[in-house]
């Protein structure tokens, strides 16, 4: 039990700075984008790749959080934020594998932060939204930072994609199923809903406000 425990902890890290990662690249990217100096390219990648698992932390409890307690979480922003702010016409050449990259992060933000408030005793519910707010939290304040509408507001099955990814892992640790099959099931259920709805074009109904009489 003891050792399944283990493993299943290093399975949540694991994720947990896999999503980091891809993440700090994505806001890396929009500081370079930007014209940003070197400071706030890293503000920018260490924000996209921790503020989603900080807010988590937060409202389980685990204080102070994994982003600032742990070193690796900080050295994966930073990496991620020189390898952008150097090599940057590299990572803006592969525009459309950074896009699969992201929907790979959403996907392990949202089943790590899922399995992480379970480990907390949050109930069903709270570990969803939790899972949730931990794959979408880093892109809405990068953004913010940037001044643009958050993708997550106005892209394809952005937030829906991690909501039920991170709803199977936490249905599958209810039905006592083993949590890296339940972890594993939850995150190709959400790369496949994001990667096929960027593919076709899916998503939610977009307002259109009433045409104004001339």
């Amino acid at each position: 039990m003891v050792a399944e425990q283990i493993v299943v902890n290093k399975l949540l890290v694991g994720f947990d700075l896999g999503g980091t990662f891809v993440f700090a690249l994505s806001g890396a990217t929009a500081g370079v984008k930007h014209r940003l100096d070197l400071f706030g390219v890293l503000v920018l990648s260490f924000a996209a790749g921790n503020a989603g698992g900080i807010a988590r932390d937060l409202m389980i409890g685990a204080i102070p959080p994994a982003a600032i307690s742990d070193w690796r979480y900080v050295a994966v922003s930073m990496l991620a934020g020189l390898i952008t702010f150097y090599w940057y016409r590299i990572i803006n050449r592969l525009s459309s594998p950074v896009l699969v990259f992201d929907a790979a992060g959403l996907a392990l933000f949202a089943v790590s932060g899922a399995g992480t408030a379970l480990a907390y005793h949050a109930n069903p519910v709270a570990a969803t939204l939790l899972g949730m707010l931990t794959g979408i939290g880093g892109g809405m304040v990068r953004d913010i930072l940037v001044m643009e509408i958050p993708t997550v507001l106005r892209t394809e099955l952005y937030a829906v994609a991690a909501l039920l990814g991170a709803a199977v892992m936490v249905l599958g640790r209810m039905l006592h199923l083993p949590t890296y099959g339940a972890a594993i099931a939850g995150a190709i259920l959400c790369f496949g809903l994001r990667f096929i709805a960027m593919r076709r074009g899916w998503q939610l109904p977009i307002a259109r406000p009433p045409e104004q009489s001339g």
